[in-house]
């Protein structure tokens, strides 16, 4: 049956759910085989290459509503690490981020802390604004007026109208699906505490995100105790999604990483096999045209990934920690360039909007699109001209 799967997969025809299903029951020796299936689909169409987006992370708060499990990336507002940008301190890392040759801003928040945060809405009315969506509209405009850096918002549930909004200052946005598994939503789950992570919300929210043709990333987190079969059906509801409007750009696989001093602190982590099988699961359910990103600095050994069919790194910062997993260090830029030479696939960089949309004004907001030319050469990558040598 997985035989079957693979080859329909890789005739081009459309998995079904139980032909997904066949994809997760794997074991042993026939994972290999699933990894270089998913590898061979990639290079059908694609030139050999796999890309990352030179960036920099900009927390613009650290406060979120949602209590998560495994997150030690939202604190109370009573912490000493709690923390909110002023529009200087976003300012200077939006410089040093142009001065090393960052093209993506990456604004990554918790969900409407006004909502639950008292404190915090007092400091958002000194920055002049009254709500979070307020304050990250005007800095995605700040870093991409004054500083040419293309804004991707991970901001948390939206409206149809903050979307919108958004979409006025930014290229593309994201939000993580995570999984579409309701028991991780239940008394217990990492989710319990979590309104945000609702499937159907998250769902319909990248839903919305189609209809108003916004180039989108998301992406499943393994290892929160989903069962292969919910992994599968996260899979497969993004496609479903992606066939309807054509907006997913970016399909990421994250592996769940353990963290101290959280409720998951002792739960067991996916292993390289378990990560890479997902991967290539991922590939031949999405097929050979979707942009397929696995973190390289959640792995410690990364290299192997390139095997499952992914075919971009994401952003990679040479400014800025991964705020969401500040232990895992960013790969050396030069060192990653030598790998992936090595393997056969050469490193380039890309911008935060994929070029399949970049230069697309259907996909593009007609006042974001000049800054989107002013850095993208004419198959949508970043120009040479502006490009610093990789490691820089």
């Amino acid at each position: 049956t997985r035989r079957e799967a693979v080859e329909k997969a890789l005739s081009g025809q459309r998995l079904s759910a139980s032909d997904s299903l066949a994809l997760a029951g794997a074991r042993g020796a026939e994972h290999p085989a699933l990894w270089a299936a998913a590898a061979h689909m990639r290079d059908l169409t694609r030139p050999p290459i796999v890309t990352y987006s030179r960036k920099v992370f900009i927390p613009l708060t650290n406060l979120c509503r949602d209590v998560c499990s495994y997150c030690t990336f939202a604190v109370d507002e009573d912490s000493p690490r709690a923390k909110t940008l002023s529009p200087d301190e976003v300012r200077r890392m939006a410089e040093e981020a142009r001065d090393l040759g960052c093209k993506e801003a990456l604004f990554c928040i918790g969900d409407r802390p006004e909502v639950r945060w008292p404190k915090y809405r007092d400091i958002l009315r000194g920055f002049g604004h009254e709500s979070t969506q307020s304050y990250l509209v005007a800095m995605c405009r700040m870093v991409m007026e004054e500083y040419d850096l293309l804004p991707h918002p991970n901001a948390g549930i939206m409206s149809e109208r903050e979307l919108r909004e958004l979409r006025e200052v930014s290229p593309s946005q994201g939000i993580m699906l995570e999984s579409t598994s309701e028991r991780l939503c239940a008394p217990g789950g990492p989710h319990e505490h979590a309104p945000d992570k609702k499937p159907r919300t998250r769902l319909a929210m990248i839903r919305r995100a189609g209809q108003l043709r916004i180039p989108f990333t998301t992406g499943i987190l393994i290892g929160l105790g989903e069962t292969e079969a919910e992994r599968v059906d996260a899979l497969l509801a993004i496609r479903d999604l992606h066939d309807e409007y054509g907006h997913i750009q970016e399909v990421i696989v994250q592996n769940f990483r353990a963290k101290p001093e959280t409720p998951m602190a002792d739960a067991g982590e996916p292993g390289l096999i378990d990560l890479m099988t997902t991967c290539a699961i991922a590939r031949l359910v999405l097929g050979p045209d979707m942009n397929l990103q696995a973190p390289p600095n959640l792995s410690a050994d990364y290299g192997p990934l390139l095997l499952t069919g992914i075919n971009d790194w994401g952003g990679v910062s040479p400014v800025t920690p991964d705020f969401i997993n500040p232990e895992r260090p960013w790969p050396d830029l030069a060192l990653m360039a030598g790998m992936c030479d090595e393997a056969g696939y050469p490193l380039r960089e890309r911008l935060t909007v994929y070029p399949e949309y970049a230069l697309d004004p259907e996909w593009v907001d007609p006042g974001v699109l000049p800054y989107v030319r002013a850095l993208a050469d004419d198959a949508g990558y970043p120009r040479q001209d502006v490009l610093l040598e990789v490691g820089a």
